[in-house]
């Protein structure tokens, strides 16, 4: 185990490699305890957890925060089919078992959110616990994917369609890593996100990009230093390995027909910023609580945040994220 390789890792924490089926997964880990397994979503990294890190440690924890498959200094597998969900939970279950335990907690943010879902429902005997941040738990259902967004966009076009034709969003990306980033982070942050009314940065104009709709600000959450450490990351990964998730929505929906509407009955939490906009057009997704998360501990949405939840807030998060794991034991 080497010790903290950058100077943007928590004191005291430190780096590891764990070998997965078909490559290597990255981690940062701090704290001792039961353990506590965080994912992150898009485009983020294990660094969307820095403030987690050395909280849940204190608190008593072995908190353990990856880079998820495709991005950062774990392995990015060339093939789009490698992204598939089987892929994501398998590399969590070796994680667990890498790092010498029987079993963890997981939580997940984003499309680590839904990630994390599937490694719960998939891999009970593994994951006894989950708190999903930003994305609530929807169950496989009826409708393809592919099918749903295409529906969404109206006029225009819903980002996750936008996504699917590989190198189109990449082009658009990958010219200047920096001010992309930097544009999409604030287009989903409370404090610089645009005004309720205007047209959303989910959809694309007709013959334009994902960008021309981004603010210009800058969060409060996200300093210069911090931004340059994603950046970097992804200047030399580039964004294929993390678009190629959306490019196997289908995939998963066919491979999940088995667990079609299949409730997730381990204790389980909800945090999401109050102005996040997943929550309004995934409402139904949490009224349907009591029946997909039979086993909800608590349900919080969080004041003055956007997407970004456990960055924009992360003090609150941290006390909610505690709180709850305690609850696990009492």
């Amino acid at each position: 185990m080497s010790q903290a390789a950058d100077p943007f890792t928590p004191a005291g924490a430190q780096h590891r490699l764990v070998d997965v089926p078909g490559g290597r997964i990255h981690l940062v880990e701090q704290g001792t305890g039961p353990l506590v397994l965080l994912v992150h979503g898009f485009p983020e990294l294990w660094y969307s957890w820095r403030h987690q890190l050395p909280a849940l440690a204190e608190a008593g924890y072995r908190a353990v925060a990856i880079d998820v498959r495709g991005y950062g200094r774990s392995s990015v597998p060339d093939a789009a089919d490698e992204y598939r969900i089987e892929a994501y939970v398998e590399d969590n279950v070796a994680v667990v078992r890498g790092l010498g335990e029987e079993t963890a907690v997981i939580v997940g943010h984003d499309w680590g959110s839904t990630i994390a879902a599937d490694s719960a429902l998939l891999r009970t005997d593994v994951f006894t616990a989950v708190g999903l941040l930003g994305v609530p738990y929807a169950p496989r259902g009826g409708i393809r994917p592919s099918d749903a967004f295409a529906m969404i966009g109206g006029d225009e076009e819903f980002y996750v369609s936008y996504f699917q034709e590989p190198g189109r969003a990449e082009s658009e990306m990958e010219p200047d890593v920096r001010a992309w980033l930097a544009g999409f982070y604030a287009s989903l942050s409370a404090d610089t996100m645009p005004e309720q009314g205007e047209a959303g940065v989910f959809f694309v104009p007709k013959g334009g990009k994902l960008s021309d709709r981004f603010v210009k600000d800058r969060p409060s959450w996200l300093s210069d230093e911090e931004l340059d450490f994603c950046t970097g990351e992804f200047e030399r990964t580039g964004f294929t390995g993390a678009l190629n998730r959306y490019r196997n929505m289908d995939q998963d929906w066919e491979y999940l027909a088995e667990w079609d509407g299949a409730p997730i009955t381990q204790p389980s939490l909800f945090v999401a910023g109050r102005l996040d906009a997943s929550i309004a057009w995934l409402a139904s997704a949490i009224e349907a609580f009591p029946t997909t998360l039979p086993g909800l501990v608590s349900s919080h949405l969080v004041e003055g945040s956007g997407h970004w939840v456990q960055q924009e807030r992360p003090e609150e998060v941290n006390q909610l994220l505690t709180t709850w794991l305690r609850s696990l034991n009492a």
